[in-house]
């Protein structure tokens, strides 16, 4: 009898120490997407490390500790210390994938660490990562049409293919088994408008927006990039790379005015 009751209170202990964990659990998390929502990289990377070391197989955890480990890698200093942040983020990005491939963040993180090492990988790697992007973005999308961030990589992801020399195309015809759809500078300015509709005062919607219609230079575009960077000129900074992004709308504008 005397065993049964030790059982029993070891099993009511167990269970109020799980449940305490799991309400500690919920108010970091909830702590930890409040940071994400207001751009506090570093305080978001903290906690989702913290969640991420009390349940390594949580999907949601890992594709929050890869989104912050490629936002904090962008503030770093150095291309190696940058890269090192990147590379982490793929790394739970995948996990990620493989833990939840129903949940569009997994995919999101993965593009958005991948858009990050092709900042210094090689033309080769650029490529064999941009095929993995778009199926990565396409997964988001379908899942979550109404992710502005994806938006934002899709548009970059035509820009940068739209760009591309007669090297660089046939060597993504030859990956890809012929030119993927899309990659012109009209699907990136679709992208990037969807993306500013989606959340009107991030700043670097805006001027990717801008620098897209630059780059076309068609009729009317230079005044639809002038009319863009002064209204991103217009918003607040937010984010810790607006100040950033503000410098390069001011260059910008200067050299179209």
């Amino acid at each position: 009898m005397k065993n049964h009751a030790s059982l029993l209170l070891l099993f009511l202990l167990i269970t109020n120490l799980i449940t305490a964990q799991t309400g500690a659990n919920d108010i970091l998390y909830q702590k930890g997407l409040k940071a994400r929502e207001d751009y506090q990289y570093q305080e978001g990377l903290a906690l989702f490390q913290i969640l991420l070391k009390s349940d390594s197989a949580n999907v949601n955890y890992l594709a929050q500790t890869s989104y912050f480990f490629s936002r904090v890698g962008q503030l770093q200093p150095t291309k190696n210390g940058a890269m090192e942040y990147y590379h982490r983020a793929e790394y739970l990005a995948h996990k990620a994938v493989a833990q939840g491939p129903e949940y569009p963040e997994s995919h999101y993180s993965l593009a958005l660490a991948l858009g990050r090492i092709n900042e210094h990988a090689s033309t080769k790697q650029k490529i064999a990562n941009a095929k993995v992007i778009r199926t990565e973005l396409d997964f988001c999308l379908k899942l979550n049409p109404k992710h502005d961030l994806a938006w934002h990589i899709l548009g970059r992801w035509h820009v940068e293919l739209a760009s591309l020399n007669g090297i660089e195309r046939l060597a993504v015809n030859t990956l890809f088994g012929g030119m993927p759809q899309g990659g012109t500078l009209n699907d990136a300015i679709k992208c990037f408008t969807k993306a500013i509709d989606l959340n009107p005062k991030y700043m670097i919607h805006q001027y990717e927006l801008a620098h897209t219609y630059s780059l076309r230079d068609g009729k009317g575009d230079k005044e639809l990039a002038i009319s863009t960077l002064k209204s991103a000129l217009l918003l607040p900074n937010i984010a810790p790379d607006d100040a950033a992004t503000r410098k390069h709308c001011e260059e910008l504008l200067k050299k179209l005015e």
